[in-house]
C-alpha cells in the first residue's frame, strides 16, 4: 500500500479504533511486562521538547501505516532503547495508530530478545494480554529474522 493510501486511511481507521475502544473489551493500551506497555496513538499533541519538559524520552522508529514491516534495524533501536528503560526500572509506551501491527512487531522483539522465545510464542503472549493485536506474515517472518539475530535460530 502506498504512502498516500495510508494518509488518507489515516484518520478514518483511528475513528475505527475509537469507536472499538468504547464499544467493545478492546482497551486503548495493554501493559505487557514491567516495561513495555502496548498500546494505540496517545491523543495528548505534543512537541519533543515538550515530552523532554515533561521527562519523557521519545524514540520514533518510522513504518507506513496498514502493511509496513519495521525493519530489522529498527527492531533492534526499539528493543535496545526498551531494554535501556528496563534497566532504569522505567517503562516505555510502545505505539502505532492502533496498537496492533506496527508496535505488537516490536513489543514481540523485545519478548524474543528477554526471553529467547520463537516468534509464534511471543505473539501468542501479546496476543493474551491484547487479543486484538495482529502478526502478519511479513511481520512474523521478519520477527523469525530478528529471532535468529539473538537468539540463534532454533525456530526457523
Amino acid at each position: 500500500m502506498s504512502v498516500a493510501l495510508a494518509r488518507i486511511l489515516f484518520y478514518p481507521t483511528l475513528a475505527y479504533n475509537v469507536v472499538m475502544e468504547k464499544v467493545s473489551s478492546r482497551r486503548w493500551f495493554n501493559r505487557v511486562d514491567q516495561t513495555v506497555i502496548l498500546g494505540a496513538l496517545p491523543f495528548k499533541s505534543m512537541t519533543k521538547e515538550e515530552w523532554k519538559a515533561e521527562g519523557v524520552e521519545q524514540l520514533r522508529l518510522s513504518t507506513v501505516d496498514l502493511t509496513g514491516v519495521p525493519s530489522l534495524e529498527n527492531l533492534h533501536r526499539g528493543v535496545e532503547f526498551a531494554l535501556s528503560h528496563r534497566e532504569k526500572g522505567s517503562s516505555v509506551y510502545v505505539h502505532c495508530k492502533a496498537g496492533r501491527c506496527r508496535s505488537a512487531t516490536l513489543a514481540a522483539a523485545y519478548i524474543i530478545r528477554i526471553h529467547c522465545w520463537s516468534p509464534e510464542e511471543a505473539c501468542q503472549m501479546l496476543a493474551s494480554v491484547r487479543p486484538h493485536v495482529i502478526i502478519r506474515s511479513a511481520q512474523l517472518e521478519m520477527l523469525r529474522r530478528y529471532h535468529q539475530q539473538v537468539c540463534g535460530g532454533g525456530s526457523i
